[in-house]
């Protein structure tokens, strides 16, 4: 038992990682506020809540240097916070996390819809620890959504069962499952409703989600996308992450069809090299997820595509590497995310042999990311001239400036007196290595 302290008036939430931890910390701060805590600062916070991803490397060794700071920064305040742990390294590290740091409270991505009574037992001096996946789900527990951004997340599917050998993703967020259709079509109407004019719908393997409508028909992603092309004032439908083996062909056509759903797709390939991807447990070959974006492409040429690069995974030769170079020549993403590939404990291949060197690795790293740079500047530099509708997401740095997003997810800064939340129709005069300028032609009406 741990010594009893004050219940928390004051609260922050800090998320690391995905979209779906911003999600979720989003929704653990409302579970707060609907319990009458004030959010604030983390350096003020009577509760601070480390929302945390176990992806990369050292992210635990992050989590315990983050609680240093939290309890220094207190310290010299004459403060003691209580100090909540959530999130993939939360489930991966349980106990371990409260005897090593002594947190208060401790609790996995499937369970977070009981900090509140998990901040209570803390308070009264009580084990707070939840790393449970329950049959029921966390959704049905969480307060209505009151006020969003003008674009808003909206997690529809959790867990994976592909289990690529590098991933922890199977063992921290469990098994792929869809939330219902009804549940989702609800909050969507909620989000837009508090403020949102762009929903992008989030899961670990996104394009995996399944339902059934009020009719009784059974549909994947594509079917809930247009479900969702109905709903009034939602302008814009984004999705991620996706996995090239649930990328349907009715997926596809969806994004011929439905006007709302954005020119944009995420779908991560990880390698060039069959070899490669076999090793890494993926269900794909260089050619099929080519062949994938063909038909894509096909569907709609203009989309900007994006993907996710491992360099470095056990084994890799310079010659797979080069295959690697050459897809992403081939295939020119409009933005792309890499990294080195970093073991991560009870995965199958961080126990394989011939791990590659740090050096490799990072001369490798560089020399992906030049070619995914360039061809980043390319794309931006090809939609200079043209005239497209932006969603204004916040003010910029300037005066009078605002930033929003543009259809293929750039970020568009612009002169404008229009507000958040406002659509406007922007020729882009300007294209940068990280984002876009354009001046304002029309105001799109809500």
């Amino acid at each position: 038992m741990t010594a009893t302290k004050k219940s928390p008036k004051t609260f922050a939430v800090k998320s690391f990682g995905c979209q779906m931890n911003v999600y979720d910390g989003d929704r653990m701060a409302e579970l707060m506020a609907a319990q009458g805590l004030t959010p604030t600062d983390a350096d003020a916070a009577d509760l601070v809540v480390l929302n945390t991803c176990h992806i990369r490397e050292k992210a635990t060794e992050k989590v315990y240097s983050d609680i240093g700071r939290i309890r220094k920064t207190a310290g010299k305040q004459g403060r003691t916070p209580m100090i909540a742990v959530a999130g993939c390294v939360a489930q991966a590290e349980g106990a371990e996390i409260v005897r090593r740091a002594g947190v208060d409270v401790v609790v996995g991505p499937q369970a977070y819809h009981n900090l509140p009574d998990l901040v209570a037992k803390a308070a009264r001096g009580e084990s707070a620890l939840d790393t449970d996946m329950p049959v029921e789900t966390k959704f049905g527990h969480l307060p209505a959504r009151r006020r969003v951004p003008p674009s808003a997340f909206l997690t529809v599917q959790e867990g994976c069962d592909k289990f690529c050998t590098y991933c922890v993703v199977p063992y921290t967020r469990g098994a792929e499952v869809s939330r219902p259709w009804s549940a989702i079509v609800d909050e969507a109407k909620a989000l837009v409703d508090a403020g949102a004019r762009e929903i992008t719908l989030l899961g670990q393997n996104v394009n995996a989600w399944t339902g059934t409508d009020a009719k009784g028909r059974d549909g994947g992603l594509d079917a809930l996308i247009r479900e969702l092309d109905r709903v009034d004032g939602l302008a814009r439908i984004r999705y991620t992450t996706s996995h090239p083996n649930d990328m349907t062909q009715a997926l596809i056509d969806a994004h011929a069809d439905v006007e709302k759903l954005m020119p944009f797709l995420h779908l991560p390939v990880q390698a060039g090299s069959d070899r490669i991807l076999k090793a890494m447990n993926r269900s794909h070959s260089r050619d099929s997820y080519l062949r994938i974006l063909d038909r894509v492409r096909a569907a709609r040429p203009d989309i900007a595509l994006s993907g996710d690069f491992i360099v470095g995974f056990p084994g890799e030769s310079e010659a797979d590497f080069a295959e690697t170079i050459s897809l992403v020549d081939e295939v020119a993403y409009a933005q792309a995310f890499s990294f080195k590939y970093s073991p991560r404990p009870g995965t199958p291949a961080a126990g394989m042999e011939d791990q590659i060197a740090p050096d490799v690795m990072d001369d490798r790293l560089q020399r992906l990311q030049a070619a995914l740079n360039r061809d980043q500047s390319a794309f931006n530099a090809g939609v200079v001239g043209r005239t497209c509708e932006v969603l204004i997401e916040r003010k910029g740095k300037l005066p009078g400036q605002m930033l929003g997003k543009s259809p293929w997810l750039q970020s568009i800064h612009l002169l404008t007196d229009a507000q958040v939340g406002d659509m406007v129709e922007v020729e882009i005069t300007r294209a940068d290595p990280n984002s876009l300028a354009g001046l304002e032609r029309v105001r799109v009406a809500a």
